[in-house]
C-alpha cells in the first residue's frame, strides 16, 4: 500500500493478547510495518511490551476507551485490524439477553464505533486498509454459536455496506473469514458455557456437559485446522496489496461454508449441521 512519506505505515490491530492478533502484529512488523497492538489486561500489555511492541491498552465495549486508544496512536493509522472479540456459545432459548447484548458491543458495535474513529484521518489522507476478522460461521450459522454467528453476520453486513460508501475514497475494506484456527478461541468459548449460560433446567445440560470436559482435554484440535500465522497472511494481503480482496478464507472448512452459503439450498444445510448435532448427543 502506498503512504504519502517515507515513514513505515502504521498499523493497529485489536485484540492481540494471543492468537490471531499477536501473530500478525508479529507478522505486520516482519514486513516492516510500525505495528501499534491492543490489549485489555495490563498482563497482556506487559507481555507486548517485552515482545518489543508499543501496545495501547483498548476495551472495545468502551467509548472512551476508543477514544483514547485512537488518540494514543496519533493521527497516522494506514491500517486497522478489527480482531478483538469472543464468541459466546449455547442454544439461544439458554442464551440471557445481558450475555447476547455483551457479544455484540464487543463483536459489532465496538468493532464498528473503533472503525468510524480512526476513518476521518484516512479519508483525509486519501488511503487506508480496515480488515475486519470474521469467521466462516459469519456465512453459515452454527446451533449453539447462534448468537456469536449473528454477531459475525452482522460484522459482514457492516463491510459490505461500508465498502462500497468508502468507494473512490482511497479507503479499502476487507474480511477475513478464519475456520478452525488453532488458538485457545474455542477453549475459551466452551469455558463460558459454565458462566453465561442457564444450565440449570436446559434441555441441553447433557451436550454442555461433554463440551466443559471435552475442553480439558489435552492437545484437543479441530480437523483441518490451521494455526494463526495462516490468518496472518492474510491479514497481511488486505493490509499491502495493490487491489485487496472483499474477502479472504482461511482454511478448507471456511471455503467449503463459503461455498454452501452461495450454492446449497438450505434444507441441506439444515441437514448437514442437524446430523452433526445428533452426532455430538450421543458421543
Amino acid at each position: 500500500m502506498s503512504t504519502d512519506t517515507a515513514d513505515p505505515p502504521v498499523v493497529l490491530i485489536t485484540g492481540c493478547s494471543s492468537g490471531i492478533g499477536l501473530a500478525a502484529a508479529e507478522h505486520m512488523r516482519g514486513l516492516g510495518w510500525t505495528v501499534r497492538p491492543t490489549a485489555r489486561k495490563e498482563a497482556d500489555l506487559a507481555m507486548l511490551r517485552d515482545k518489543g511492541f508499543e501496545p495501547v491498552a483498548l476495551d472495545v465495549m468502551s467509548s472512551d476507551s476508543i477514544r483514547d486508544a485512537v488518540s494514543a496512536v496519533g493521527d497516522r493509522i494506514d491500517g486497522l485490524v478489527n480482531n478483538a472479540g469472543y464468541g459466546q456459545p449455547g442454544a439461544l432459548e439458554d442464551l440471557t439477553r445481558d450475555a447476547m447484548r455483551r457479544q455484540f458491543e464487543t463483536n459489532v458495535f465496538g468493532l464498528q464505533e473503533l472503525t468510524n474513529a480512526v476513518l476521518p484521518k484516512m479519508l483525509e489522507r486519501k488511503h487506508g486498509r480496515i480488515v475486519h476478522i470474521s469467521s466462516v460461521v459469519g456465512r453459515v450459522a452454527l446451533p449453539f454459536l447462534g448468537i456469536y454467528s449473528a454477531s459475525k453476520f452482522a460484522v459482514e453486513a457492516l463491510a459490505d455496506a461500508q465498502r462500497v460508501e468508502l468507494r473512490n475514497t482511497g479507503v479499502r475494506v476487507s474480511l477475513v473469514e478464519p475456520g478452525p484456527i488453532v488458538t485457545r478461541f474455542s477453549q475459551n468459548a466452551v469455558g463460558m458455557t459454565a458462566s453465561d449460560v442457564n444450565l440449570d433446567g436446559s434441555r441441553f445440560a447433557d451436550l454442555y456437559q461433554k463440551e466443559l470436559q471435552l475442553r480439558d482435554e489435552p492437545g484437543r484440535t479441530k480437523p483441518f485446522a490451521l494455526p494463526p500465522e495462516a490468518v496472518a497472511r492474510k491479514i497481511a494481503h488486505a493490509l499491502t496489496a495493490p487491489r485487496p480482496k472483499p474477502r479472504y478464507h482461511v482454511t478448507l472448512p471456511a471455503t467449503l461454508g463459503a461455498l454452501l452459503s452461495r450454492l446449497a439450498p438450505d434444507i441441506l444445510i439444515d441437514g448437514i449441521l442437524g446430523r452433526e448435532l445428533d452426532k455430538r448427543q450421543r458421543c
